[in-house]
């Protein structure tokens, strides 16, 4: 038996299909690059990456943090994934530039062609019925059905386009994350929605004989599995190969973000019915028993080789914090060592290019790295960090000349009422020590048991590991709309150009007892 949530980090808004023996899940990735992760599974509790979609979106300024801008809580939201006549489909919007993206590939691992998708769908919901008439399911609180054009292209001229389901009671979240199926001759529509009655995450279901009947239903599945009323809900339906359904759902878990959990459902009737409770274990038999998975998260020697084209892929456990300026990074300059310059000046960690990051890892994780701030400028900071709205860091930092090492955090504020100018406040400093070495060994700690999410750091000393600054209270709020991360970062706060270099990282997850 194996523990149900089945993944213990970040990875909301969830679709999942089969493909013969193999289980393709989506999740949604916002501001990072590369974005729009697909995992790979035989028994849908083990996952690995089996590709991202793109590797950039759009490359605009809020993309790439200049000019002051970002697309923190924005980026590619809630796709939807689908396998049709031998060729996959993604779709999903981005809530900075307002497009729906459609990306196609006849392999999972790409090329993936990207076409732009006429008018907005908010997580929408992509459907081929058997007469391969196509449909988008999506809204808020009013969830439509919008038949496309065969290319794919907008909205088909006089196609069908009605409101299926309105929520009617009084709600805190309307009806929304659509996930649309066509079993057993009848068209059924999941959704998620938080009634007042309720007070947390909910799953409904509505049901029709037909696309254009009576879509009747209501709520389906209410659990929180005794966490801190974190309901469970949003998510795809997928059979087994043997008929067994399970949904992929998430939990709110604090700061370390929204994780999956798995729920076993069958039909009665044709209507779908859910466990009571998610079970707290579970197994499901592999199609591939023998296969050995590669971690979702992992350490990094930073031992590349360039590829013909001269670039340098990353191993797929990493994501950018936003687009990457690719002038300013290096695996190849020196080997073992992952090099950032700075390129342009950052008011805090916020705004620094080219972060590297992975997902926090719960219940406990922790990373360490060696840093070679030799060739920092006065004003910089470079170090290991927990990435949120509410975020910790430790830095090595150069100020007249001299080298310090800093621990900085930033307390929760509603950025959503203060806007960009919160952004751009710098964190508080909680302990500043001089060094005279500035090559240093680095910790980053966080511990989200029981939605403690606290973060510590640490140094080495060179005999032992010296704790630094606070520990501190990480918060998981809109502004970020993400699980934190580990990060590791470089910015200048006075002059452009000076450099760090990163070595030996490794990452554990850790189970207390």
């Amino acid at each position: 038996m194996y523990p149900n949530p089945i993944i213990w980090a970040d990875y909301p808004d969830l679709d999942v299909i089969r493909v013969d023996d193999t289980y393709y899940m989506v999740s949604t990735t916002m501001h990072m690059m590369p974005g729009c992760v697909i995992l790979r599974s035989y028994d849908l509790i083990h996952w690995e990456v089996a590709t991202y979609v793109y590797d950039r979106l759009d490359d605009t300024p809020a993309q790439r943090l200049e000019n002051g801008q970002h697309i923190y809580s924005k980026g590619m939201w809630a796709a939807s994934l689908r396998y049709h006549q031998g060729k996959f489909y993604v779709i999903f919007v981005a809530n900075d530039t307002r497009k729906t993206y459609l990306y196609t590939s006849t392999s999972i691992s790409g090329v993936w062609k990207k076409q732009i998708v006429e008018g907005f769908y908010h997580d929408c919901s992509l459907f081929f019925d058997d007469d391969e008439r196509i449909y988008l399911v999506y809204g808020n609180t009013e969830i439509y059905l919008t038949e496309l054009s065969a290319d794919l292209s907008g909205p088909k001229p006089d196609g069908l386009h009605r409101l299926i389901v309105k929520d009617e009671q009084p709600y805190h979240l309307g009806y929304e994350g659509a996930h649309f199926y066509k079993i057993n001759g009848k068209y059924m529509v999941f959704l998620i929605h938080i009634t007042k009655a309720s007070g947390r995450r909910t799953q409904a279901f509505y049901m029709a004989d037909s696309l254009e009947g009576i879509f009747t239903g209501g709520e389906v599945f209410n659990d929180d599995m005794g966490y801190f009323n974190s309901g469970i809900a949003q998510g795809g339906i997928v059979d087994t190969p043997d008929g067994d359904w399970y949904a992929m759902l998430f939990q709110d878990h604090g700061a370390v973000g929204r994780i999956p959990v798995l729920v076993p459902l069958h039909f009665d009737q044709y209507i779908p019915v859910f466990a009571s409770k998610a079970p707290k274990q579970i197994d499901i038999p592999s199609t591939r028993p023998e296969h050995g998975y590669n971690p979702l998260v992992g350490s990094d020697l930073f031992n590349y080789e360039a590829e013909e084209d001269g670039s340098v892929r990353l191993r797929d456990f990493w994501q950018w914090n936003h687009t990457p300026h690719d002038e300013l990074w290096s695996l190849t300059e020196k080997p073992g060592v992952y090099r950032v310059r700075t390129g342009q000046i950052s008011p805090n960690l916020t705004f620094a290019v080219n972060t590297l990051t992975q997902r926090s890892m719960g219940p406990v994780c922790e990373a360490t790295v060696t840093l070679d701030g030799s060739h920092l400028n006065d004003g910089d900071f470079a170090g290991l960090c927990f990435l949120i709205g509410s975020y910790g860091m430790i830095a090595l930092t150069r100020q007249a000349g001299k080298f310090y090492l800093v621990m900085h955090a930033r307390d929760s504020v509603d950025s959503t009422i203060f806007g960009n100018l919160i952004d751009q406040e710098p964190a508080t400093e909680h302990a500043r020590i001089p060094v005279s070495d500035p090559v240093v060994k680095l910790k980053a700690y966080g511990n989200f048991e029981n939605n403690l999410d606290e973060c510590s750091f640490a140094y080495f000393d060179g005999t032992e590991w010296r704790e630094i600054g606070i520990a501190h209270k990480m918060i998981y709020k809109l502004d970020h709309f993400m699980g934190c991360r580990i990060g590791l970062f470089a910015y200048s706060t006075e002059k452009v150009g000076g450099t760090a270099d990163f070595s030996s990282f490794e990452y554990c997850v850790i189970h207390p007892d």
